[in-house]
Formats: structure tokens, sequence, C-alpha cells
């Protein structure tokens, strides 16, 4: 039994995650990506570097998608016309 309880805590803690849509971003607009973000709240955003490794990361609308500790940063993706500026959370540095 305790097996099963750990195991079900574990597939429910897995589900935010699992939440966010993916997008590949190569062949989409950054008005398109923007929208994407946007219209979602938080996504994963796909695409490969110039030496063509893969990448991605999780991009977020606003700070309410953001997990205690972290605040809004900009960033720039590779969007198929232009670099384009989306949200993300990153953890805040606090001052010693």
């Amino acid at each position: 039994m305790k097996k099963f309880l750990l195991a079900a805590v574990m597939v429910c803690a897995a589900f935010p995650a699992a939440a966010d849509r993916e997008y590949t971003i190569t062949k989409m607009s950054c008005s398109a990506v923007q929208s994407a973000v946007n219209s979602n709240g938080t996504v994963i955003l796909r695409w490969r570097s110039k030496s063509g490794m893969p990448l991605y990361g999780r991009y977020v609308s606003d700070r309410r998608f953001c997990r205690s500790g972290e605040i809004i940063s900009f960033a720039s993706v590779p969007a198929a016309d232009k670099s384009c500026n989306v949200k993300k959370c990153v953890y805040k540095i606090r001052d010693r």
C-alpha cells in the first residue's frame, strides 16, 4: 500500500510539467511564438542551435506561472523571421 501511495504522489507531482504545451519554433514567426506563450500561459519552446544541437526552454506569459523564489527575466529565442523576446522564470539571486 505504501508503494502505491508513493507512486500516486510521484505521478501527481509530474502533471504540472506535463501540462506545458511544446512548440518547435524554427518555422514560427515571432508574433506566433509570442501568441503561443500568451495564450497557453506556459510553454516549452524547442529549436536547434547553429551547430545543430537541440535546445529548449520553458517560457511564460507572466509572473503567475513562476515558482516560489523565481522572478521574470527576458530571453531571446530564434523565430523564423527574427530574434524574438519572451519571458522566462529565473531564481532571484539574493544580496548577501
